[in-house]
């Protein structure tokens, strides 16, 4: 296969574990004899500094472009001032919009290797494997806003279409997996809630009845994601409501360090990222964690390019080499010494390599 991935760095860690998720990409290329021409560009701070803007023509250019894109993190307190007009944000969410894309798709899986990185027991932990599916596009973060100096609002729409087509790739993907999906909403206080909610049930009894839906409150869902995870299948839910829950999910697996993201267009071209931020107190140190960002690179592979067995065999070689004591500070074992980001990513090509 021939491809074209744009490759984003960005701030912060963003490079260094960039260049963790390519040597990943170009051992794969080899062992499966495929063709990735990679093609880098400048995006949020680094992309102001340097060109004025978060989001550069060229940059864009390249993201309408490319298969896929793969991008490090956004952002920094050099640029945070959020009363400026110029932020690295505004770069992420043109993107979003150049590229299309309104369904973000978070894995979270735990393994007995990384329990102990969790705050939660460990019986708490077993067997969860959820797909988190969150809208992109619309909700309180792109509807009218206003403020004055006694009162802020922020207005939350949804439309027909908008919830229809996050849903029916909510279905699409629940038929790989378990068949159960859990719709999050606040039907009993929102208008868009009860939209959301009666869009859904006839959505998966038309389209999915070989899907079996349930509905939940977004209170009760972020309750039972710490008491009963495992019970949850895929989760389909809004923007906001999305947001905060695939936060907190994170704190299964034991580190933000390990989650990789997928945001995904009606053609399943997509943006690829960990959900973790740039860390610019650990920039340049060689300590970051690398495997949410080759984790991003394995769900690259499977989503925009359909290659599932190499995306198998690298969040595989990820788990080998946790398992064989490989840790980066932030999952490392109490007395045990971390290793660095480019030792972690000597390791999972190791794995790779013995597959």
């Amino acid at each position: 296969m021939e491809a074209l991935i744009g490759v984003l760095p960005g701030d912060g860690i963003g490079p260094e574990v960039m260049a963790e998720a390519q040597r990943a990409l170009r051992f794969i290329e080899k062992k499966y004899r495929h063709h990735f021409v990679y093609r880098e560009a400048l995006i949020g701070g680094i992309a102001i500094d340097s060109q004025g803007h978060p989001f550069p023509a060229d940059t864009r250019k390249l993201c309408a472009e490319a298969d896929a894109v793969l991008l490090g993190a956004v952002g920094g307190p050099k640029w945070s001032d959020p009363d400026s007009n110029v932020r690295p944000e505004q770069g992420l969410l043109g993107m979003r919009s150049a590229m299309g894309v309104f369904a973000n798709l978070r894995p979270v899986q735990t393994h007995p290797a990384l329990y102990a990185a969790s705050p939660l027991r460990s019986e708490r932990l077993a067997g969860v494997d959820i797909l988190v599916v969150r809208e992109l596009t619309g909700g309180a973060y792109f509807g009218r806003k206003e403020r004055t100096p006694d009162s802020a609002t922020d207005v939350c729409t949804y439309t027909r279409a908008e919830i229809e087509r996050v849903l029916r790739m909510a279905g699409e993907l629940a038929r790989t997996r378990r068949r159960k999906i859990t719709s999050i909403d606040k039907a009993n206080v929102l208008e868009t809630s009860r939209l959301w909610r009666s869009i859904a049930t006839e959505l998966y009894a038309r389209e999915f009845p070989d899907v079996k839906l349930d509905h939940m409150y977004v209170d009760a869902a972020a309750m039972h994601l710490l008491s009963r995870a495992a019970d949850f299948d895929v989760l389909v839910t809004e923007n906001l409501f999305g947001d905060i829950l695939t936060d907190e999910a994170s704190m299964l697996t034991g580190s933000l360090g390990m989650l990789p993201s997928a945001s995904l267009n009606a053609e399943k071209r997509g943006l690829y990222e960990p959900i973790h931020g740039s860390a610019p107190d650990i920039a340049g140190r060689g300590i970051a964690n690398p495997c949410g960002t080759i984790l991003s690179a394995a769900m690259l592979l499977r989503h925009s390019l359909g290659l599932e067995t190499e995306a198998l065999a690298i969040e595989q070689a990820v788990i080998t080499a946790i398992e064989s004591g490989c840790r980066t500070a932030d999952i490392a074992l109490p007395g045990k010494s971390p290793v660095s980001t480019g030792d972690m990513g000597d390791a999972v090509l190791r794995a790779l390599d013995t597959q």
